[in-house]
C-alpha cells in the first residue's frame, strides 16, 4: 500500500474525505459519509469517483507514483441511501435534541443517558416508542418508577426530521471545502 509521508507530521484519522453522492449531496448524514484516505484514493485509482476539492499540503507516495489527497470526492454513479433512521444511542440523543425529557436541561452527550419511559422490570422494551433521553440525576430519581412521564412522549422520527436536527449541530469538518455540500 502507499507509504504515506509529509512535511507537517498529519495526523491521519479514519474520516478524511467527504463522500458524496452522484447528485453532489453527501451520501448518509446519519453518520455524515466521511471515509478514510486510502478508501478515497482507491476510489480514483478504479475510476468510480471525481475529485471536487484536494488538500494542499497532504500527498500520498507509492513506489512508482504520488497523488496528493482529496478532500471532497464525487461519485459517479448514485447509491442508494437508506432512508430509515436507525435505533441508535445518538439518534435517541438526536431526536430529543439532547435535552433531558423530564427537567428539560440541555446536555452535551457525555451528561446524556437513555431511560426506559416504562421500565424494562415492568415489560418495557427498547425501541423508539420506549427510550427518551435524560440528565443521570433524572435517571437515577426515576428509577424503577413509571413516574414521572416524560414532556415529549417517544416516537419514532422519520429521516429528514433527523437531519435537519444534525444540520444545526453544526459538523467537525476536517477541510473548509466540506461546508460547501453540508448546507
Amino acid at each position: 500500500m502507499a507509504n504515506y509521508r509529509d512535511k507537517k507530521k498529519r495526523r491521519y484519522t479514519v474520516s478524511d474525505v467527504l463522500l458524496l453522492n452522484a447528485n453532489a449531496q453527501p451520501v448518509s448524514y446519519l453518520p455524515l459519509s466521511a471515509i478514510g484516505w486510502k478508501d478515497a484514493v482507491t476510489y480514483m485509482w478504479l475510476d468510480k469517483c471525481v475529485v471536487l476539492e484536494w488538500y494542499d499540503d497532504w500527498v500520498v507516495h507509492a513506489e512508482t507514483w504520488e497523488t496528493k489527497v482529496p478532500a471532497v470526492i464525487m461519485l459517479r454513479e448514485m447509491m442508494k441511501t437508506n432512508m430509515k433512521p436507525r435505533f441508535s444511542k445518538g439518534n435517541i440523543f438526536l431526536r430529543d435534541s439532547y435535552t433531558c425529557q423530564y427537567c428539560d436541561i440541555g446536555l452535551v452527550r457525555s451528561q446524556a443517558t437513555l431511560d426506559h419511559v416504562l421500565p424494562t422490570s415492568r415489560g418495557g422494551r427498547t425501541t423508539w416508542d420506549n427510550i427518551v433521553t435524560s440528565c443521570g440525576p433524572c435517571n437515577h430519581n426515576k428509577g424503577n418508577s413509571l413516574l414521572p412521564k416524560p414532556a415529549k412522549m417517544p416516537y419514532k422520527p422519520d429521516y429528514y426530521e433527523l437531519v435537519n436536527k444534525r444540520k444545526k449541530l453544526g459538523w467537525e469538518v476536517r477541510h473548509p471545502s466540506w461546508m460547501t455540500y453540508l448546507k
